[in-house]
């Protein structure tokens, strides 16, 4: 219970931040079901030069980005809403030294959550949660 309340209090911290900002966080179609088959395609095609098809990251190049198969990236500390804002206006660099992450404007929200869904898949399966 303490784990929800502290993923919504991220959640809400996330959205006010981005609001401040002037952004809205993209939101999927209503009544999608995102699904993680669909975000792995979707991950090596538009997110996996950088962040590795492992996940683990990359430092090669100009092709640089974090590893989502850590603890900074579970949804307690970077919710969905996270990944939707990502991708939809770029990110500083603030916890890695890869560099900015420009926009990845190729992607919908429907795809993001279904990203996000596969990412989330895969970090339950090395214990993040």
């Amino acid at each position: 219970m303490v784990k929800y309340y502290f993923g919504s209090a991220v959640f809400l911290l996330v959205t006010a931040s981005a609001l401040a900002q002037g952004w809205q966080v993209p939101q999927p179609s209503t009544g999608l079901m995102p699904n993680p088959v669909q975000g792995k395609k979707l991950f090596a095609q538009h997110c996996a030069a950088c962040h590795g098809m492992d996940l683990k990251g990359s430092d090669r190049g100009d092709k640089k980005g974090p590893p989502f198969l850590h603890k900074i990236y579970e949804p307690s500390h970077h919710g969905d809403a996270a990944f939707q804002l990502a991708a939809k206006n770029g990110v500083r660099a603030h916890h890695w030294p890869y560099g900015d992450m420009a926009p990845v404007t190729q992607v919908t929200p429907d795809d993001v959550a279904h990203i996000t869904a596969y990412v989330r898949a895969e970090q339950r399966k090395v214990g993040i949660k």
